[in-house]
């Protein structure tokens, strides 16, 4: 038994929010639990890009396949915890016939410590904090949204990039307070990111979010809730000029179901955050001073719920990035606008099943990067 439970311990990983799943537990003797959850993911994508090639694949959507363990258990008047996960792809990448092996990806490998009264300290690598409510309220999480490289060996990007910036699993040590209240904040400090010619990164990146939500009651069932967030870094390039990036972004959004109707907008903007996935080369001017560029964008999206199995949803983004006012003209070639709009059916077959279809219509202002149509289908099993 000891061994056994060494070894889940070892391998322990809590169920992300995002994949509701159902798991299972087990209570060990010395007063931990452990539990084993997931999903599997299988999507029949039809991508058409205009003037372009057509192409059909197989492959998994949005979010991987988990497969997840959790370890929890409270000493001392702590609740602790320790969480490793494990998320795949189902599809060969590049189109090859024969891949002995698919995209594994470790997201999430951390600790938590819970204190009295439910505030808690997470250390470890975890989705950020930035854009981090944007995402997980987007209805594409548990479809394909946007392909990306149709013939790639990772996920779809769903609506990242078409309307917030990728929040990323990255490390970080993070301190939030009480979940359960009606207002709770998180603030973190997260590895730095490399931008380009910035490589020196003497201190972490600041990360913050303050979520509110309000108290239903019998009379009204109604639930809505409001983000803000923030992100803050500063990167220097160590060679020739000595100059510095700051990176500052922030964002907002607002949740409200009523009944079987629920609509989310959310925005962004910032200077040298990038775009799509984030800080990176693209984040600042590529001539002159190298200045942060400037980025936003922003999501609607309306879903109605059609008796207790089936959710109809439509939603529209856009996300920017602008040239830096480096007083040379920027580099024309990195300002982009990317749009979408998605339609999409959600069917809970069953307590664990989902089946979705869903179609979206990309416009991509971006070099290499074609307008393109989105047609999938597929399953979504949790477990």
């Amino acid at each position: 038994m000891k061994r056994l439970a060494l070894l889940l311990l070892v391998a322990a990983f809590v169920v992300p929010r995002m994949a509701q799943a159902q798991g299972l537990t087990m209570q060990m003797s010395n007063g931990w639990k452990f539990t084993f959850a997931g999903n599997v993911n299988v999507f029949w994508v039809y991508t058409s890009d205009e003037n372009g090639p057509s192409n059909s694949y197989i492959r998994t959507g949005l979010l991987p396949a988990f497969a997840t363990f959790a370890a929890t258990g409270k000493e001392a008047g702590l609740d602790l915890g320790v969480h490793v996960g494990f998320g795949n792809q189902i599809q060969n990448a590049n189109g090859a016939h024969d891949q002995f092996g698919t995209q594994i990806d470790l997201r999430q490998v951390f600790l938590t410590i819970g204190f009295k009264g439910g505030s808690q300290i997470l250390a470890g690598r975890e989705l950020g904090l930035f854009q981090r409510q944007n995402i997980l309220n987007d209805m594409t999480l548990f479809g394909v949204g946007a392909v990306g490289n149709p013939q790639g060996g990772g996920t779809t990007l769903g609506r990242i990039g078409y309307g917030y910036i990728y929040p990323n699993f990255n490390a970080q040590i993070t301190v939030s307070s009480a979940a359960n209240k009606q207002v709770q904040w998180s603030i973190g400090a997260f590895q730095p990111s490399v931008v380009g010619r910035f490589t020196e990164t003497a201190i972490p990146r600041l990360e913050a979010e303050l979520v509110w939500r309000n108290r239903t009651t019998a009379r009204s069932t109604n639930k809505f809730m409001v983000w803000v967030g923030g992100e803050w870094q500063t990167a220097k390039d160590p060679v020739g000029t000595d100059t510095t990036l700051s990176s500052i972004g922030v964002t907002a959004g607002v949740r409200a179901d009523l009944s079987d109707l629920s609509v989310v907008v959310s925005a962004y903007t910032g200077k040298g955050i990038g775009h799509v996935l984030g800080l990176g080369t693209n984040s600042h001017s590529a001539v002159g001073n190298r200045e942060g560029r400037p980025s936003d964008g922003g999501y609607a999206q309306v879903t109605y719920k059609m008796g207790a199995k089936t959710t109809l949803g439509a939603s529209y983004g856009l996300s920017r990035l602008k040239g830096a006012d480096d007083g040379v003209g920027g580099d024309p070639t990195l300002v982009a606008e990317l749009q979408m709009f998605t339609g999409g059916i959600y069917y809970q077959w069953t307590r664990s099943l989902k089946v979705v279809g869903e179609i979206s219509r990309e416009r991509n202002d971006l070099a290499g990067t074609p307008n393109r149509t989105d047609v999938s289908g597929g399953f979504m099993l949790f477990f």
